[in-house]
């Protein structure tokens, strides 16, 4: 269930940063109010999946497919380039969170 939370987590953060550009500056109510709701959600669901992940693990696999996904949908909803360098560094980033889950023993709190 931790991975569920965690996942849930990590959409919600997105949706949330997503709906921050939409705030322009949080001049418009709407999305600033499902922005906020966003981070809140997001922060407890992470919160739920440290109780059986380690803080470090958690935190890096939160933030780190979140930037992945924040750099694509951007992209694609947005219009926003992502250049060769980008890409790499995407890929080095999801590579990163594949060794911590392959290979870290240090997954559980």
């Amino acid at each position: 269930m931790h991975y569920v939370y965690l996942g849930l987590a990590i959409v919600s953060e997105v949706v949330a940063t997503v709906l921050l550009k939409r705030s322009e500056g949080f001049t418009k109510i709407g999305p600033t109010l499902l922005c906020l709701a966003g981070y809140a959600i997001s922060l407890l669901l992470l919160s739920l999946t440290l109780r059986t992940i380690s803080t470090g693990i958690a935190y890096a696999i939160w933030s780190g497919l979140g930037v992945v996904l924040i750099a694509v949908l951007s992209f694609f909803v947005n219009g926003e380039s992502i250049d060769r360098a980008g890409i790499v560094g995407l890929g080095l980033i999801v590579a990163g969170v594949i060794v911590i889950q392959v290979f870290s023993k240090m997954t559980t709190g």
